[in-house]
């Protein structure tokens, strides 16, 4: 069985605020969940951003694992908590979308692509924060061309 890259059950919406580690323990959570990832993933994501901030700028940060880490990846995945009241990734910036990702083998670059292209419009990034519709979230996302 293949699983979906992003379904409705890989979206939380309107999450309360949380620390940092709370978002990307979350997200992390939610990825070894839904089966993508073994629990392992979660301390690549820590430290990932421990080393470099995962916050892309547009209120998205997009924790994912670090390399050594990729061997707890059973299959690519990306998982989004939406924040009504964003949460702190430091240095002023507020995340109101975290997207946790894994992608095995080349498929991180063709998720981040797709998320980068997404989350490049103002408008397309409002449309994440603010939708209650996990299907239009879904549509944004993975409806993207490359």
């Amino acid at each position: 069985m293949t699983l979906a890259v992003l379904d409705e059950e890989n979206i939380i919406l309107n999450v309360a605020t949380e620390t940092l580690t709370e978002a990307i323990e979350r997200v992390g959570n939610l990825l070894v969940k839904n089966g993508y990832v073994e629990k392992e993933y979660i301390e690549g994501m820590k430290k990932r951003n421990e080393d470099i901030t995962t916050y892309i700028g547009n209120g998205v940060a997009i924790p994912h694992g670090m390399n050594e880490y990729v061997k707890y990846i059973k299959n690519s995945g990306i998982v989004i908590a939406q924040y009504k009241n964003g949460v702190d990734f430091g240095d002023g910036n507020i995340a109101y979308l975290v997207i946790g990702i894994a992608g095995k083998n080349d498929d991180h670059i063709n998720i981040l692509s797709k998320i980068a292209i997404a989350c490049s419009s103002d408008e397309d990034v409002k449309k994440l924060i603010s939708s209650k519709d996990k299907n239009e979230i879904i549509s944004l996302i993975m409806d993207q061309d490359e």
